[in-house]
């Protein structure tokens, strides 16, 4: 990151005052305030933190006018289409694209960690059936802690933290094949050998001891594809929690945790479960849009368009593309006939030619089709999200490692606030209290 040759200007209480500006990469400039407060005794105040850096990163790149995603400079489109979840890990966790023996290497030893240890199974025997999957996914990757070697926080090395990082996004699969298994009463199905990266998620959630699933080339197509478009999206609510929580040299499975429990939200990771309610509403009511168009834009109604909109696209989100793309071919190849995926075309064409929608540029984002595929692999609503955490664990990965890795250490994370509380007042007794 380099420093622009003028300051920036900030005149309080009659004193001006000079502050770097900063320049990234791709252009991008931000004015230096950490040390705002220390030569003037004020703060920032930016609610949501929309316009405020919280570090230098550079894995993800994302202009959200031009609707445009990069990783590692690579386009998104471009990975979606030609590579693999595995490379992509790699990408971002290390900063390339592996060669043919590194990701030989990365698939084995994948294979070698999938199982979990026999003792963790344990724990899903307390949770009830009826546990959300994202709770029982965030409890098991924070239990992980307790059985595998975690790493010196303060000293790590590279050969411990590539074992970490191998072991969590490979047991996460196993985890979640197990937590979906208990929800519906069946046994477990260990990991094979034999499969790849997604197709050993697939045989261990749908297969049983007395019928084999059919892995078919078009689901693993479209799980990649979904998981390559959410492994990672810059500074999110969720990969923030992640920095946030391992600044305090928390160890990676604790931290992910937390990050999984921030996209457990449906204004986060949950919102392609809350697109396909909305959808199934609009079913169950007739199918009729235009109804739930001007209830949308009805700001004395509660209802809002789930999917529609992005805290930082002002464009058309460049993974809706693709995710729209491949949910027509999906449902096509497996012969699918979904009225929910009319509905969705049919209330995306309405929003991008309404007036109130373009003038506020809200757009269809990556969660508005997303969940009719899970949903045509046979995937159901509750476990959207664990897809999507799935996915993303590679970019969380790589903002922890990027993050311990800062020269001379990261400072903790401790955003400051506006106090609006009560001013000094004295206690008074409980006696005496009117």
């Amino acid at each position: 990151m380099e420093q622009h040759p003028q300051p920036a200007k900030v005149i309080l209480d009659g004193n001006t005052f000079e502050l770097p500006i900063v320049v990234g990469t791709e252009g991008e400039k931000g004015i230096d305030i950490s040390k705002l407060r220390t030569l003037t005794n004020y703060v920032t105040f930016d609610h949501g933190f929309g316009n405020t850096s919280n570090c230098e990163s550079a894995i993800t790149y994302l202009d959200g006018d031009a609707g445009v995603l990069r990783y590692r400079g690579y386009p998104i489109e471009q990975l979606a289409e030609y590579s693999s979840f595995l490379e992509i890990a790699h990408l971002l966790i290390y900063g390339e694209l592996p060669t043919a023996e590194q990701l030989r290497g990365l698939s084995e030893n994948f294979t070698e960690h999938s199982m979990i240890h026999e003792d963790m199974k344990r724990f899903f025997d307390g949770y009830p059936s009826s546990a959300h999957p994202m709770a029982v996914l965030a409890s098991m990757v924070c239990s992980l802690s307790a059985y595998y070697p975690g790493i010196d926080m303060m000293n790590p090395t590279k050969e411990d933290f590539d074992r970490i990082a191998v072991q969590l996004m490979s047991k996460v699969r196993t985890i979640v094949a197990f937590a979906y298994k208990k929800s519906i009463g069946e046994p477990f199905i260990y990991p094979r050998e034999d499969l790849e990266y997604v197709p050993n998620l697939l045989n261990m959630m749908f297969s049983s001891p007395t019928k084999q699933y059919k892995v078919y080339d078009e689901v693993v197509q479209a799980m990649k594809v979904l998981f390559i478009l959410h492994a990672d999206h810059e500074q999110n609510c969720s990969t923030s929690t992640v920095r946030l929580v391992g600044s305090a040299r928390t160890n990676l499975f604790a931290s992910v945790s937390a990050g999984i429990c921030a996209l457990w939200g449906p204004l986060h990771g949950g919102a392609n479960e809350a697109v396909i309610d909305m959808l199934e509403m609009i079913h169950a009511d007739g199918g009729g849009i235009d109804k739930y168009i001007d209830m949308a834009k009805d700001k004395a109604k509660t209802f809002r368009l789930m999917g529609v909109g992005h805290r930082v696209y002002k464009s058309y989100d460049p993974r809706a593309k693709i995710i729209k793309q491949c949910a027509h071919e999906l449902l096509g190849k497996l012969g699918i006939d979904d009225p929910l995926l009319e509905i969705a075309v049919q209330l995306e064409e309405k929003v991008l030619k309404d007036a109130y929608f373009v003038e506020r540029n809200l757009y269809p984002n990556v969660d508005f089709y997303s969940g009719l595929i899970y949903k045509a692999i046979g995937i159901p609503k509750d476990m959207f999200t664990v897809m999507f955490a799935i996915g993303r664990m590679p970019g969380w990965i790589a903002h922890w490692k990027e993050m311990i890795e800062v020269p001379g250490g990261s400072k903790i994370g401790r955003p400051r606030q506006i106090y609006v509380g009560p001013q000094r007042r004295d206690y008074i007794p409980v006696t005496k209290r009117s």
